[in-house]
């Protein structure tokens, strides 16, 4: 297959690239570059060869349709390319419409011209505002975002919804919870300056690469502390092969909650960094988030059922993956 990647110069679309790649798949990698980066893309493609890996340093908004030109018989789209910071989308929320909307409308256009008809989306669980209960099902309202990136999510299936009931495109949906962790060799990873993630922060800070700084809204659980589903980078990433594959395989379009259906505070995930990595951690308390849920875990039942997904990876093996990762890369990638 020849599956076309979008924002392979980032955290997920990297490592997607690269276990496409080594399933013995053809890969089309495009990324701006305005928050991706040149330098992953650039190792895959040596290490691949420019036979089995190539990118484009394209805008998706204005020059996909020049990618699909120039690559014809993509069998499928794996759509990472977005701007996901809440904070960021508060204060400048015409980036995220512009970005996470219309990209995906130029993308769907780009599709229906060069006639592929299954797209992998990489959506949110930003998509169900405040949640209504503590464990999310994909039949949990989404008419409430509480932030525009949420919103340009929502947005965003919405659009695929129509090109799927008008001309025939297929998609599967993938709400992601909360990401951490590395590539389990730790050679590819999170290269956001700054990481909004708080696993990545808490790991760096030990590290002595950034200072650590809470930001949370004290809420009624246990230790005062929201809690939420940490899911790693690598199953994260399994989720989106099989994806793949039951699109390939006939399957209707659908949506899917990715995390690993149990929850962990703030505190529990920063004990848990220290103790790994044998650092207490001086702790300044930042601004405090407002309209913070108490829970908020992912029901993947329906992910285990259909796509036979499952995931692997444990909190310890994310902090340890991380570590590395930063031991060797402490800035992320250079270019």
């Amino acid at each position: 297959m020849k599956i076309l990647v979008t924002g392979t110069g980032g955290y997920i679309g990297s490592l997607a690239a690269r276990r496409l790649l080594e399933a013995g798949m053809e890969v089309v990698g495009v990324d701006s570059c305005v928050r991706g980066f040149l330098q992953p893309m650039e190792i895959l493609r040596k290490e691949f060869g420019e036979r089995k890996f190539r990118y484009y340093k394209n805008d998706i908004r204005t020059e996909i349709g020049s990618v699909f030109g120039s690559e014809p018989s993509i069998d499928a789209v794996m759509h990472f390319a977005a701007l996901c910071n809440v904070g960021e989308s508060e204060q400048s929320p015409e980036l995220y419409f512009d970005n996470n909307v219309g990209g995906v409308v130029s993308l769907m256009d780009a599709m229906k011209d060069a006639g592929v008809d299954k797209l992998v989306f990489s959506s949110t669980c930003a998509t169900y505002g405040n949640p209504e209960q503590e464990v999310i099902s994909e039949t949990h309202p989404q008419n409430a975002p509480t932030s525009p990136y949420g919103e340009s999510k929502a947005m965003a299936e919405r659009v695929i919804d129509w090109y799927g009931k008008l001309f025939g495109l297929r998609s599967v949906k993938m709400r992601y919870f909360n990401i951490c962790g590395a590539a389990d060799d730790s050679l590819f990873g999170d290269s956001k300056k700054p990481s909004f993630h708080l696993m990545q922060n808490a790991v760096r800070a030990t590290m002595g690469i950034a200072p650590f700084v809470l930001n949370y809204t004290e809420v009624d659980t246990p230790d005062g502390s929201p809690i939420r589903d940490y899911i790693n980078v690598e199953d994260l990433v399994d989720a989106h092969i099989k994806a793949l594959g039951y699109l390939g395989s006939g399957g209707e379009s659908d949506v899917f909650n990715l995390g690993t259906g149990t929850g962990n505070s703030v505190f529990e995930i920063v004990t848990e960094v220290e103790r790994i990595m044998e650092v207490e951690l001086e702790k300044s308390v930042g601004e405090r988030r407002g309209g913070d849920a108490n829970i908020a875990v992912a029901d993947n039942r329906k992910a285990k059922e259909i796509l036979g997904w499952e995931p692997q990876r444990s909190i310890e093996q994310s902090v340890r993956s991380l570590a590395k990762w930063y031991e060797s890369r402490p800035n992320g990638w250079d270019y």
